[in-house]
């Protein structure tokens, strides 16, 4: 009931803003019928928020670098001037490169560290925009599709009920779906939801191979090249199997929670932020996030991207 609860309040904030704004855009094609249909520009600045993806892709022929970075708890037992507040440490790094098919296709490739006990993840990833929002409110919502596949290079473990006793090629890979759905409510905020599958071929002992989530994210501008960006995930885990894992290996599962400052300077997008999950991919802290911001378990991180462009009419990086 809290799980339904929480979807169905998602939706009923949508609500009151999008019938401001459907009004406001009446308002205006009564003054015009002559109006054009444009696509809304800009919902979000960057492909991603902070843990999750937005509706946004790259230009066709365009390649973007990507390095995302996340440093050791700040706060708790692990925390604090010992490892000077998390910067001596680094729980996951992601190195990725996507390139632009068309305007809504992009493709991509990625080298992760890993935050759990699969590592040295080697990913490949999709994003394809199908629908965009328009001015005249016509189309309400922009869509977009991520699909990825993530590979673990670790060491097979000898433990039989380890989540890396892998037995063949095929145990090593979980794949993940999401549909991001946003909308652009003003020039300053704009919102999403992202129904998730993860599916992981090979699980500890008692685990369950497939979740269900729900992210929800935010961007809010406070100035020409700033903005406040946040997401949250909340996978739907079967309570036994999530009861027995936590008692096994004495961890609870918690929600991965993500705040920032997110900077635009050029062609460069550059975002300060804080989340308890260790991990960066999808396949791993939607899943396996075990920390806590109660617990002063969250870290500090930055992600920072660079755009080049291959189209001869726009030549050099930008």
């Amino acid at each position: 009931m809290k799980n339904i609860t929480f979807i169905c309040t998602c939706f009923l904030l949508m609500i009151p803003f999008s019938v401001l704004f459907a009004q406001n855009d009446l308002e205006q094609l009564i003054q015009d019928d002559s109006t054009a249909r444009e696509k809304v520009s800009a919902t979000f600045k960057s492909t991603h928020l902070i843990n999750a993806q937005s509706t946004e892709t790259i230009h066709k022929k365009e390649l973007e670098f990507r390095v995302d970075h996340r440093f050791g708890d700040i706060a708790g037992g692990t925390g604090g001037i010992g490892n000077f507040f998390g910067l001596d440490q680094s729980t996951d790094i992601r190195i990725g490169f996507d390139y632009g098919v068309s305007d809504k296709l992009n493709i991509g490739i990625a080298r992760a560290k890993g935050a759990t006990a699969a590592t040295q993840l080697y990913e490949a990833n999709f994003k394809y925009r199908f629908l965009e929002q328009t001015t005249d409110n016509a189309i309400p919502l922009s869509l977009a599709f991520f699909g990825s596949g993530t590979i673990s290079g670790v060491k097979a473990s000898d433990d039989p009920a380890a989540s890396t006793s892998y037995k063949n090629f095929n145990d090593r890979i979980t794949y993940v779906s999401q549909l991001v759905m946003a909308r652009k409510f003003s020039p300053i905020f704009s919102f999403e939801l992202i129904p998730t599958y993860v599916h992981r071929n090979y699980t500890i002992f008692g685990d369950q191979n497939g979740i269900f989530a729900v992210g929800a994210g935010g961007r809010l501008k406070i100035s020409k090249r700033m903005a406040i960006v946040a997401d949250y995930f909340l996978p739907f885990r079967d309570k036994t199997k999530k009861d027995y894992v936590e008692n096994v290996n004495q961890q609870k599962f918690y929600d991965a929670l993500g705040v920032g400052l997110e900077i635009e300077t050029g062609g460069h997008v550059f975002h300060l932020n804080f989340t308890n999950a260790t991990a960066i991919q999808e396949s791993q802290f939607i899943s396996e996030t075990t920390s806590s911001w109660g617990k002063g378990q969250y870290r500090w991180g930055f992600s920072i991207s660079r755009r080049f462009s291959f189209n001869k009419e726009k030549a050099g990086g930008y």
